[in-house]
């Protein structure tokens, strides 16, 4: 099943009208079979890359732990390379989810040398900007061009092909790659150069931290009042409180429910990555901040890998 709709991409137009389309694109956006590379198949790159050769494109995937690999193929098909640099060999787009900033630079390092001119390395990893641009300007001087295309949906929306992607660096690289990451992402925008991807993302883990620390508030408020929280959802979450967090953990912090895939360690990596990006560019975030430490009071009670609507545990102290 080929599932890069063009109903995906229409938000991106604003920004790519003048952008001509790639070779062999049809009117609709889509494209052909498609030499690439997946790098990286943890808790997400594993359903993403699945997706890619759900969708018939030619996938090479390398994971640092063979046996993810090998599970992967078994269960998609495609092959498993035992380098990045293997993996990334005659691939048009090179894909990965890795971890932090190290990482990428690792990876990237080692594929720069095994890609053909004018081939993209689209990063899926939350990072810095600031590594980001690092790697675009080391990308540029191969002949090759880096997009920073962090995503957001979490586990589920991996699984499920429904991913927002934001991506930076240059647009027509991302109009290239971007029929590729439709195939897992329901959006999938350019939000401008370099590092722009990784700073949406960061707007958009604000966001989420301030989301989840007012929610657990109400749901504990709602508990000690002695309220049915169940039912407060329900009827709270059809007006102006409702939001994605509320329809979708509200119910299941009441019920000290906390297994739904992104863990408070990486919450806390990627806010650290906030608050220094904060320190560069001047903004004030308080609220941020504070909610970075109740992430870090639930790893001291052994949270690390439950989930960010975690956050209630350390209410019910």
């Amino acid at each position: 099943m080929n599932r890069t709709a063009p109903r995906r991409t229409k938000t991106n137009e604003g920004n790519m009208a003048e952008t001509a389309p790639e070779s062999g694109t049809t009117e609709s956006g889509t494209t052909g079979s498609r030499t690439v590379a997946f790098l990286g198949l943890g808790t997400m790159g594993f359903p993403m890359a699945g997706h890619l050769a759900k969708a018939g494109h030619r996938v090479t995937v390398y994971n640092r732990t063979a046996a993810k690999a090998d599970a992967w193929v078994a269960k998609f098909g495609g092959v498993k390379a035992a380098t990045p640099a293997e993996a990334a060999k005659g691939a048009e787009v090179v894909l990965l989810c890795v971890g932090g900033d190290d990482d990428v630079r690792e990876v990237v390092g080692a594929v720069l040398g095994a890609m053909q001119p004018g081939a993209v390395i689209a990063d899926h990893s939350t990072v810095s900007a600031e590594v980001s641009r690092e790697m675009d300007a080391a990308a540029r001087a191969k002949g090759l061009f880096f997009l920073d295309a962090p995503v957001s949906g979490g586990q589920a929306g991996a699984e499920n092909g429904v991913l927002t992607v934001m991506v930076g660096g240059d647009a027509a690289a991302f109009e290239r790659a971007r029929p590729l990451m439709a195939c897992y992402g329901r959006s999938v925008t350019h939000m401008g150069a370099s590092g722009a991807g990784q700073l949406t993302k960061m707007v958009n883990q604000i966001c989420i931290a301030g989301l989840v620390q007012a929610l657990a508030e109400g749901m504990s408020f709602a508990q000690k009042a002695g309220l049915d929280g169940h039912k407060v959802v329900d009827v709270i979450s059809k007006g102006a409180a409702q939001s994605w967090q509320m329809e979708n953990r509200g119910k299941t912090m009441l019920d000290d429910k906390f297994d739904f895939g992104f863990a408070v360690d990486w919450m806390r990596k990627d806010l650290g990555i906030v608050l220094d990006e904060a320190r560069r560019n001047g903004a004030t975030l308080p609220v941020t901040a504070l909610v970075d430490q109740f992430y870090a009071e639930v790893q001291a009670m052994g949270g690390n890998r439950l989930d960010t609507s975690s956050l209630m545990k350390r209410m019910r102290r």
